[in-house]
């Protein structure tokens, strides 16, 4: 899960503060079958100890003996694990390859900077984009101004995106509600839900979904979402999407949404341009119709045509290379 990362480099940070080195590796791309996708990362010192996971257990476990044998180079580089990888070539039980970028931290101020804007990232409070430059032991970090792809390797130069753990937050609950909530969890999303009618939230649980008795938009105006966070509306109640809409907008979340018709949605959009004395720039922000269009019928295909599009606009995919 995503959550999981944020482990990584808390646990990083902390070896570094008592003056131990930290290697960090980070998988840049998969090819076939990965358990982990570009952007995992695990931390590990020389003596064994780790945090993270870069393919679910089957690459850890010879990288932590190469490791400990001294075997990798101390500048930025990327190693191959499947076919064509390192000798002996090992063969992945998922059948897949995997591209992983290593970089060795010592316990000096500079790393320990580094860090700390990771971890502040990743806590929400500013998305970056890690600069490394592969032979050397070069690295940055620079404020990320857009979405963009999360991986992108370049020649010698590798451009890794960072920022808050993702969240969904599902304004009221619905049979599509419940199953977005299920297929978030399992992408490693955060997910939360807000409904104040306690006679649905009395009635749903869902391991790894954090359910809130409280009007979505009164959980938005105070704080609750950072630019890692989608957003959708799935009632069809305007008491309860229009209010939530007009606070998203003011929000940095990556992604606004809200389910109905096309019909249904232009008034919704007339509705809250008009209360809100919204300009047009602003409500473009709101997908509505919410999602791909799958020419989905049933909650579940309509709940996959929300998440499709949120991993779409997540990874930097715009809807002309669909």
């Amino acid at each position: 899960m995503k959550n999981l990362d944020l482990q990584v480099i808390q646990q990083a940070t902390m070896w570094l503060e008592q003056d131990r080195c930290v290697w960090l590796c980070t998988v840049l791309a998969t090819f076939g079958s990965a358990p982990r996708g570009p952007g995992s990362l695990l931390a590990a010192r020389s003596t064994g100890e780790f945090c993270g996971s870069l393919s679910g257990g089957c690459v850890e476990e010879d990288f932590l003996e190469r490791l400990g044998r001294h075997e990798f180079v101390e500048h930025n580089h990327v190693v191959r694990y499947g076919e064509g990888g390192l000798a002996p070539s090992l063969e992945l039980p998922c059948g897949g390859v995997l591209d992983v970028l290593v970089e060795k931290f010592e316990p000096d101020c500079a790393a320990k900077a580094h860090f700390a804007v990771l971890l502040a990232a990743l806590q929400g409070r500013q998305r970056v984009v890690r600069h490394i430059t592969l032979g050397t032991n070069a690295r940055h970090n620079q404020s990320d101004a857009g979405v963009a792809a999360p991986v992108v390797v370049e020649a010698d130069q590798v451009r890794i995106r960072m920022g808050a753990v993702q969240r969904l937050l599902i304004a009221g609950l619905s049979p599509v509600a419940e199953f977005c909530a299920g297929f978030a969890v399992a992408l490693g999303y955060e997910v939360i839900v807000c409904d104040p009618r306690a006679e649905l939230t009395a009635a749903f649980s869902m391991v790894g979904v954090e359910v809130l008795k409280v009007f979505p938009a009164t959980f938005i105006a105070e704080g609750g979402c950072h630019d890692g966070t989608a957003i959708v509306a799935l009632t069809h109640d305007p008491r309860m999407d229009d209010l939530t809409l007009l606070e998203a907008v003011r929000t940095r979340a990556f992604y606004i949404g809200a389910m109905g018709s096309r019909r249904t949605s232009e008034k919704r959009l007339e509705r809250v341009k008009r209360i809100g004395a919204l300009p047009p720039q602003i409500l473009e922000r709101i997908h509505a119709p919410i999602g791909l269009n799958l020419g989905s019928k049933t909650p579940a295909e309509i709940a996959l045509a929300v998440m499709a599009d949120i991993v779409r606009l997540s990874n930097g995919v715009v809807r002309d290379q669909l």
